[in-house]
């Protein structure tokens, strides 16, 4: 018989039956589980509003803009000092610009390489495609007087 034990002579059966209690300990876990409550924590925080009124397009030429840095590491959208979520904007409009105008980049060689990377990557950012560097005749004549002399 299935039922009568270990063995087929009668005796009883000396193992745990575990099932149950398998079951019943999976109820508690799924109970455990469907009680614990909803973490609901929060932090306010003001944040500031973003002014959305475009610049003017007098800072925008339809035929090509450029973008400069200082050796003080300022940058310089076509004569007028920016910053760079100016510059973010600026190639924004221009990218919706139709045809859209060439964008001319001319970091000076003394200026900080962290400020033209991250100009570069706001430039890559924008998705502009007409897109040139301008004045790299400036930086061999700054690598000549740069050697040391041998």
């Amino acid at each position: 018989m299935a039922m009568s034990g270990g063995s087929d002579n009668g005796e009883p059966m000396m193992e745990m039956n575990t099932t149950p209690l398998i079951d019943v300990l999976l109820v508690l876990l799924i109970m455990f589980i469907i009680t614990i409550p909803v973490q609901t924590h929060a932090v306010k925080i003001d944040l500031p509003v973003a002014d959305d009124s475009p610049p003017p397009l007098d800072f925008i030429d339809p035929v090509k803009n450029k973008l400069g840095i200082t050796p003080t590491n300022q940058l310089i959208w076509n004569e007028t000092a920016v910053t760079l979520n100016q510059v973010r904007t600026y190639l924004a409009q221009t990218k919706s610009m139709v045809p859209e105008p060439e964008l001319q980049f001319q970091p000076d060689p003394l200026s900080n390489y962290l400020t033209v990377d991250r100009a570069l990557a706001v430039i890559k950012d924008s998705g502009v495609t007409k897109f040139g560097f301008v004045g790299n005749e400036q930086y061999g004549s700054f690598n000549k007087a740069a050697r040391l002399p041998n």
